[in-house]
């Protein structure tokens, strides 16, 4: 069994979302050897930073939140897309030429996978490949970007995935990961009342 660590490290240097001065995560070491015997740290960190999950109160009111959502949904099978020829956005079009089938997670690996910052014209899903996925009734869907969409009012992709409960997945590393099925462990941490949370997703390709 090979397992592939598609997250983002978390440091004060990391790429953030739109560069983002208060998107930075703040590190604070509170006790340290020079006064005790411990060592103990804090972070203030956004809910969206890095490698994260996103349920569906990110974009909708009284939507469900990262402690409820079905646990199944993100230890599970997967399968990785290539999309590194895509230039701009991935649509329907792109996606009619991909087996999707209903209870798939999917996650695009584009371009995005490898720059180590955060650029403005990242690749994302339209609205019209949102709807398609929707469509499909998968029940995830991760990106290698820190948002699944841009420069789309009303956030029309978040609205149609989220709004039918499925999960969009942030933030991911899959320059080292080729096209095919694996198996994926995208776990957040249980926090009540969040709309999302960093997680560690890994990838296993083969199981024990």
């Amino acid at each position: 069994m090979k397992i592939y660590d598609i997250s983002m490290s978390i440091h004060p240097d990391m790429p953030i979302y739109k560069n983002k001065a208060e998107k930075i995560p703040v590190f604070e070491v509170t006790r340290d050897f020079s006064s005790g015997s411990v060592f103990e740290s804090k972070i203030t960190i956004d809910m969206h930073t890095g490698t994260h999950l996103d349920s569906p109160l990110h974009v909708i009111e009284n939507g469900k939140t990262i402690g409820s959502i079905d646990l199944f949904k993100v230890i599970t099978k997967c399968k990785v897309i290539d999309m590194t020829h895509i230039e701009t956005k991935i649509t329907r079009t792109d996606l009619e030429q991909v087996n999707i089938i209903p209870g798939d997670f999917v996650l695009f690996k584009t371009k995005n996978s490898y720059t180590n910052k955060y650029e403005d014209s990242f690749i994302y899903l339209d609205e019209s490949g949102a709807q398609y996925l929707r469509d499909k009734k998968i029940k995830g869907v991760g990106i290698d970007s820190l948002g699944i969409e841009r420069n789309q009012p009303g956030h029309p992709t978040h609205k149609l995935l989220l709004g039918s409960d499925i999960l969009i997945l942030e933030g991911l590393r899959l320059a080292e990961v080729n096209e095919g099925e694996y198996f994926l462990i995208a776990l957040p941490l249980k926090v009540d009342r969040a709309e999302a949370c960093p997680v560690r997703a890994v990838l296993l390709d083969g199981l024990p």
